[in-house]
């Protein structure tokens, strides 16, 4: 069995405002309860004026108050933003408010340009990359046994399940040297997916956390009743990374018919180079889309992310892939 979950960018739409934002990502974390996907993620971004999530943890929290089963977490916290103390406190207080239900993922990215990231307030000017020494650190911070002079209350003795998420072979390599599951974006950042799969799966120490490699793959599906319709909803996405990778980041912006034939090859080669890892169409075209995305990696789960202008179709696109779902395990 092969689970699916969903990954929230709570995107900000045109026309709309983070609060509607919030108010539809509540709405998906329930439909996605009742639909059985395993865990509902938010990522942690700054300043990018289409996504609301900035404030990471507590949006977990609200969603977390408003189901009642699902995992929720973080996928990820950009830890080199943070104190690592800071990041146990704020999760060692949602599992307290709701236990056995709280991921936490780390991501080595600033998730934000570097204005952003000095806003934030982090050193920004050490050579070395401290992002392993964080992640142990944060760790310990969760054990039952003290390690520190400063204890992480709530946090400390706490069973907070920690992902390493990544898009390059360095987080592969952590995830197997720590024996954590990990996390590859390969919605979004597919390149090295095939490679750092297989490194972390080969590398992989079994720990205290994990007796056996464990893959999520990040995986964009657009579904709709016909392949038309899916392809044409699949179009605010594709406006929207353009727009992002040529300095003009923007709302999810509507559906535009047409979009891909309007576009000129080096925008087109850029959408080929970052999204293979994705389903559109109708049901059984997504059936199967996902059934060969699986056999070629092995994935453990599927992070599914469907970056949709309207959202009652967002909703039915998420509504179908839980079919694929039940029809791929049945």
């Amino acid at each position: 069995m092969t689970p699916f979950s969903i990954l929230d960018l709570s995107p900000i739409t045109e026309g709309s405002d983070a609060a509607q934002s919030f108010r539809n990502s509540l709405d998906l974390a329930r439909h996605g309860e009742t639909w059985e996907y395993r865990r509902y993620w938010l990522a942690e971004h700054h300043g990018m004026p289409g996504i609301a999530s900035a404030a990471t943890a507590v949006l977990i929290g609200h969603v977390a108050a408003g189901t009642s089963k699902i995992r929720v977490g973080a996928g990820g916290i950009m830890l080199p933003n943070h104190s690592p103390l800071v990041i146990a406190e704020q999760f060692g207080t949602l599992e307290s408010l709701f236990p056995g239900r709280i991921d936490l993922g780390l991501g080595r990215a600033p998730g934000s340009d570097q204005l952003t990231a000095r806003a934030l307030r982090r050193n920004l000017s050490s050579e070395a990359d401290e992002f392993p020494q964080d992640v142990v650190e944060l760790m310990s911070y969760f054990s039952a046994t003290r390690r520190h002079a400063v204890r992480a209350v709530p946090g400390a003795g706490l069973d907070v399940p920690i992902w390493i998420l990544g898009s390059s072979l360095f987080g592969a390599q952590l995830a197997a040297e720590l024996g954590l599951p990990y996390a590859f974006a390969s919605h979004f950042a597919p390149a090295q997916m095939m490679q750092a799969i297989a490194l972390y799966r080969a590398t992989f120490k079994p720990s205290a956390h994990l007796d056996k490699p464990y893959v999520m793959l990040g995986y964009n599906i657009f579904a709709a009743d016909t392949d038309e319709e899916a392809k044409l909803l699949a179009t605010s996405m594709q406006q929207a990374f353009v727009n992002l990778r040529s300095g003009r980041p923007s709302r999810l912006p509507p559906p535009l018919a047409d979009y891909l034939e309007r576009i000129g090859p080096q925008e087109r080669a850029l959408l080929d180079q970052v999204l293979p890892c994705s389903a559109i169409g109708s049901k059984q075209t997504v059936l199967r889309t996902v059934k060969e995305f699986i056999a070629q990696t092995g994935a453990d789960e599927l992070m599914i992310t469907s970056q949709i202008f309207d959202h009652a179709a967002r909703l039915h696109s998420y509504e179908i892939a839980a079919q694929v779902r039940d029809a791929l395990n049945a």
